[in-house]
């Protein structure tokens, strides 16, 4: 294990001696992939970041019973099949002969560790197990999972759930989930072993992670790369400029001013798709003062001063001078493409300055008032200049706001740890439904799964019962109509600031093939390299 310093100046590289799991070159040709994005990983641990592209990357390891097909539908991972024993049991028969990649064989015991462990506060990955009460081996191969009530969900949320080998995490003193937000290093946040595609070999932190082709995985690969280099590369004339002098194959973070630019080049193709992720601004509506601006009462707590920050911006500005057209302004906090997203909800009202004006009037903040808003700026599609623009469209109301722009590794673990009033976030919808928005960014925050998102004290007792009682409503109908109640609350109190839902095209060079995927997560085990 590496010596635990800190992030910013540490290496985290790894050598996992796995030779008999990789794949050899003299026995099949290798295919590389060099891949650019904006920002890195966080963790190799699988249940201490609910963290897109950690969950992304770090999916290429390790594995869940269940994952998405090509057209996000559910198929068999390391379970081969399942069956509803009874409303509230579910029996999932596990895959047999399957190796993690230091050879040790994969069993139901692995499953019922991993599940004790991805509940652990100190994680953020909770979310994925929400309403599983227990899990119980029946065999070696078979497991029921109980259930506190039934879940619509179940199979959805199980396709991030990832099975981590309980004798691996004890040899190496990993059975705890890391605690990143505390800036732990364990031996689990620095090396991988699962039973999945791919072998992390190498990760050195905002420079480089390197993945071989796993020769013993159960299945075959459906494309033909058998080895990856992720380079994060937070500067976008960079990240360019690698793509276009050829030293990198694809990039799946592009600035938008580069998109035309990229489409008019012979030697690459653009792949377009949307993504299924909204970026918002979250206000602390809980303290009674805030951390970081005025002194005196919290402005946030009051609805009027919410609605007003919602009020004057202007989203079609955004959408058209900063995203380029690659968005899609938003009034809720779900994207096109997740169960609950209607047209009808999602309808983006213009700017009324006016109208916020007197609302700040009303509210007593004639006068305006000063707070400071936390930005990642290696994360989002442009995502400080967006923060900017909204800086200076609050400004037109009277509303001083001062911009903090971070990196995301720092910028995440300071909301965490509740050390921000109000923050600039993205959130995709890895259940393609948008209860999962709502139970981990809107519920009250308890020391479960609910609000466990939710680093801003929000709290709507009516958004919490909806909620609740979606998880386990079975008749499609009615749950529909919970979720548009709750997403409509949501919007009309202003609980967050919704700002747009995000476009992403990918750009690489002709000879690469791959799917698009609308959650920002590519999967290099589709990917195809032609000589």
């Amino acid at each position: 294990m590496l010596k635990p310093i800190l992030r910013s100046t540490r290496l985290l590289a790894l050598a996992i001696g796995m030779s008999a799991t990789l794949v050899s070159v003299s026995a099949v040709q290798a295919n590389e992939l060099k891949w650019a994005a904006q920002n890195d990983i966080l963790t190799l641990d699988p249940h201490a970041q609910n963290h897109a592209t950690t969950n992304n990357i770090v999916g290429h390891a390790y594995e869940p019973l269940v994952r998405y097909d090509r057209n996000y539908k559910v198929e068999p991972s390391l379970a081969t099949s399942w069956q509803v024993v009874n409303p509230t049991t579910v029996r999932f028969n596990l895959r047999k002969n399957v190796k993690f990649q230091d050879g040790s064989a994969f069993t139901a015991d692995d499953v019922l560790f991993s599940f004790d462990r991805i509940r652990q506060p100190q994680g953020t990955m909770q979310i994925y197990v929400a309403g599983v009460k227990a899990i119980n081996k029946i065999d070696d191969h078979t497991i029921d999972v109980v259930l506190d009530k039934p879940n619509p969900t179940l199979l959805n949320s199980f396709t991030t759930f990832y099975i981590m080998s309980k004798a691996w995490a004890v040899k190496n003193k990993s059975e705890k989930v890391q605690d990143y937000k505390a800036k732990e290093i364990t031996f689990a946040s620095t090396n991988a072993n699962g039973t999945g595609p791919y072998v992390i070999k190498e990760w050195v932190a905002d420079q480089r992670l390197v993945m071989t082709a796993n020769k013993a995985w159960w299945d075959k690969l459906p494309g033909n790369v058998t080895d990856v280099v992720y380079t994060p590369i937070k500067s976008d004339p960079t990240r360019i400029a690698a793509l276009l002098a050829g030293n990198v194959d694809i990039v799946t973070d592009l600035p938008t001013q580069d998109v035309a630019r990229l489409r008019s080049t012979p030697a690459l193709s653009v792949l377009d798709g949307p993504e299924v992720r909204t970026i918002f601004i979250g206000v602390d509506q809980g303290s009674n003062e805030l951390k970081y601006g005025s002194k005196g009462p919290n402005p946030f707590k009051d609805v009027r001063v919410r609605k007003a920050l919602n009020m004057s911006i202007d989203r079609v500005a955004i959408q058209r001078s900063i995203m380029r057209g690659l968005s899609v302004p938003a009034a809720i906090m779900v994207a096109p493409g997740v169960n609950g997203h209607t047209a009808e909800l999602d309808k983006v009202a213009p700017p009324d300055l006016d109208g916020a004006k007197k609302l700040l009037a009303d509210a007593g903040y004639a006068n305006g008032f000063d707070f400071t808003l936390d930005c990642p700026n290696n994360r989002y599609v442009n995502d400080e200049e967006v923060c900017q623009a909204v800086v200076n469209m609050w400004a037109k109301v009277g509303i001083r706001a001062k911009l903090n722009a971070t990196n995301f590794s720092s910028f995440i673990s300071k909301i965490q740890n509740f050390d921000s009033s109000a923050y600039l976030l993205g959130w995709g919808v890895a259940t393609y439904d948008a209860q999962y928005s709502l139970q981990s960014l809107v519920m009250t925050r308890t020391t479960g799964s609910d609000g466990n998102f939710n680093f801003l004290k929000i709290s709507n007792a009516k958004v919490d019962a909806l909620t609740e009682a979606m998880k386990t409503e079975m008749d499609k109908t009615k749950r529909d109509n919970m979720l548009k109640e709750a997403l409509t609350i949501t919007r009309d109190e202003a609980l967050y600031v919704p700002l747009h839902h995000q476009m992403r095209p990918w750009a690489m060079k002709k000879n690469v093939g791959i799917a698009h995927n609308s959650n920002d997560a590519p999967k290099m085990y589709y990917a195809t390299v032609s000589k």
